[in-house]
Order: structure tokens, then sequence, then C-alpha cells
């Protein structure tokens, strides 16, 4: 038995705890917020995605160039065995229309509930306003996070002390964020938390389904996130949507020549070309034509990234050449760096909290076999 330290109480380093406590260690977490797993409770408010359904092989895709550093403990630990281990704590779960996997009473609290019962009955104790002091030779697990939603514990304040050991981190932006739109005073009021479903988003060249929100500022949503990283690191480009993805530009022409009578310009795009009001406004708002190759191709001007303080998540963290194959830190033995403070990024639908989850596992388990062998 050894004396392990986690720092951060997020579903990585509780899950590391997990393990940990499992190999029977002592384990500590340490937090520096009064309650553990707060940004962990607020994504369960909107039904907390806890991983995908679709093939391994399809799933470990979404993360885009930071698959090769993933992939090893998210086969380790895929979706399968994430799912089993919510059963185990009493979690049952079902799978959306979307491929996406919810627990049944698609709260994150019940789970966190049962979950921190667990660890307490491993032995593991919880230690909350804790902040870590700086790297001290324990064995440690950092599970501190990235820099979006800081009010809820992750802060990024622990970079100054990588620092000082001149341990590489790139900088934090925001991920799955807003972007901002200088809308109108009119269309804001009357649109500002409108979705606008079964669209498709072409940028620089890439092209998605889903739908997007409007909000006070600009857009978001789903298919926004899904393309976040390319309208981060590409700025310039025109946001192309496709309100009618299923219907071709010259099916919708000829829907459009039918005699509009009595009906205004809005009624007939809702009855011809199945156009929402959202979707009809934002014609207007952009001053594109209301025909059918507007309708299969308007462009939006986005301005910025709405900044990481509200992102969802954050790109940027460790460095992974700072980092051997079980997330181990290689200027800091037994010290170990897990979660959203690592350098990578995901588009929402049950990836992040994946990743966050599988390392978490690998780092453990990798700590667990180094104690062993002494």
């Amino acid at each position: 038995m050894a004396d392990v330290k986690i720092i951060g109480a997020g579903p990585a380093g509780l899950m590391a705890a997990e393990i940990l406590a499992e190999a029977g260690h002592r384990v500590t977490i340490h937090d520096h917020m009064p309650a553990p797993a707060r940004k962990f409770l607020l994504a369960g408010r909107g039904g907390l995605n806890l991983t995908h359904s679709e093939p391994l092989d399809t799933f470990l895709e979404r993360y885009g160039e930071a698959q090769a550093f993933l992939e090893p403990a998210i086969r380790a630990f895929p979706p399968d065995a994430l799912i089993g281990w919510a059963n185990g704590l009493g979690i049952e779960t079902f799978v959306g229309s979307s491929g996406r996997v919810f627990p049944q009473q698609m709260k994150a609290s019940p789970l966190l509930r049962a979950w921190l019962r667990r660890l307490d009955a491993l032995g593991v104790k919880l230690v909350t306003r804790s902040e870590w002091q700086g790297f001290d030779g324990i064995p440690t697990i950092l599970a501190l996070g990235g820099a979006s939603w800081p009010h809820l514990g992750s802060d990024a304040a622990w970079l100054p002390l990588f620092a000082e050991k001149g341990i590489a981190v790139n900088p934090f932006k925001p991920a799955n964020s807003r972007f901002l739109v200088h809308w109108s005073p009119v269309f804001r009021q009357k649109f500002a938390g409108t979705p606008v479903k079964n669209i498709a988003l072409t940028y620089a060249g890439k092209r998605v389904r889903g739908e997007l929100m409007i909000s006070q500022e600009g857009i978001e949503g789903g298919a926004i996130y899904a393309i976040s990283k390319g309208l981060r690191e590409k700025p310039g480009h025109p946001l192309v949507i496709d309100f009618r993805p299923d219907v071709s530009e010259e099916v919708l022409a000829q829907r459009l020549t039918k005699p509009r009578g009595k009906d205004s310009l809005s009624n007939h795009l809702r009855k011809v070309a199945g156009l929402s009001p959202v979707a009809i406004n934002l014609l207007r708002e952009t001053g594109t034509a209301p025909d059918a190759k507007g309708i299969k191709a308007m462009e939006l001007k986005l301005e910025r990234p709405a900044g990481i303080t509200r992102a969802i998540s954050s790109a940027g963290g460790v460095a992974r050449e700072e980092l051997d194959e079980g997330f181990q830190l290689r200027k800091v033995p037994l010290t170990y760096c897990v979660g959203e403070m690592l350098d990578w990024e995901a588009p929402t639908g049950g990836y992040l909290l994946q990743a966050c989850f599988s390392t978490g596992v690998m780092a453990a388990r990798h700590l667990a076999s180094v104690l062993e062998k002494g």
C-alpha cells in the first residue's frame, strides 16, 4: 500500500481515485472548491451525455489529430466499459436517437452521489477547499482541468507551478464555444434562444449535419461545436448554411416556382420550401436572396469565439511530449496528468467525458503498476 494524492475531484480524478483504491492504496482527493465535480454537475443539467454508441473506430476519429494520443487510453477503457461502470453504480443508461448515451434519469447528481458512496466505502478521503501547493514527491495524479468555466474550478492556476519545472503547456483556447455574430437588434430580440434544426454547415471545406442555436451574441450548438476548431484556427471564411440538406437545389428551385397567390413571402417559403421562421429571417438578416441557391448556401459572417470562460471545453494544455505512455510527467516521476488539462479537444457528443474517464483510468493503472514494482 502507498499513500497517493489525487488533485482535482472531477470525473478524471474521481475515476483515478477509484482505480487506485481498488488496487489497495490509500487515496486522498484534494479539490479547491467547496464540493466535488462542479463542472460535471453543470454538464448534467443538459442530460449528462456520458459517451456515444457509434463503432469504436468511428468514435476515435472524432478526436482529430489527438486520436493517436488518446486512442490507447480509450481502447483500454472504451464506451462499453464506461456504460458498464455506470450500470454497476445502479445508473441505467439509454441510447438517444443521435446515438448519444445518457443516464435514464438524465441527471449527473444521482450518478455522482452513488460514485461518492462507492469511493467512501473504498476508504478514499475527500478534502475540499484544499489548494495544490506544488510537486512534493508523493505519488500524485493531477486532474486540474483546463480553463473553461473557471468559477467551477478549472481556473488554470496551476500554470506557474508547471513553468517553474520547465514543463511545456500549450496555451488554452476556447473549444465548443459560441461564435460572435453582429445581429440586428430586431433579429436578436425575436430569435435569441431559437434553434435552427436539420441543417448542414460548411466551413473551410468541412461539412457537418446537425443544428445550431441563435444566442444573444451569435451562434452555438452541436453543429457549430463539430467545426469549432476550424472556425477558431482558420478565421475569415464564410460559414455556409444549407437549410434543406436533404433536398437538391434543382428540386427546391422547382418547388419555388409554384404560384404564391395571396400568401406572404414568408408563408410561401414555409409551405413550398419547408423553411422555419428563424431560417426565413436569417436569409433576411444576411441579405440573401430567398431562392434555391440562397436557401442551399446562405453565407454568415462570424467574428470570433465568444471567449474561454463560458466555452464548454478548452483546447491546449500540457504538451504531449512531456508525458510518457501512461500520462506520467517525464520530468516529475510518479506524477501524472489526466483529463482536460492535457492538450486535446473534441466535439460534444460524449467524446469529452469519455476521454476524461479513460485518461483517469490509464494513468491510475500505470501508477498502480509502477508502485507494485516498487
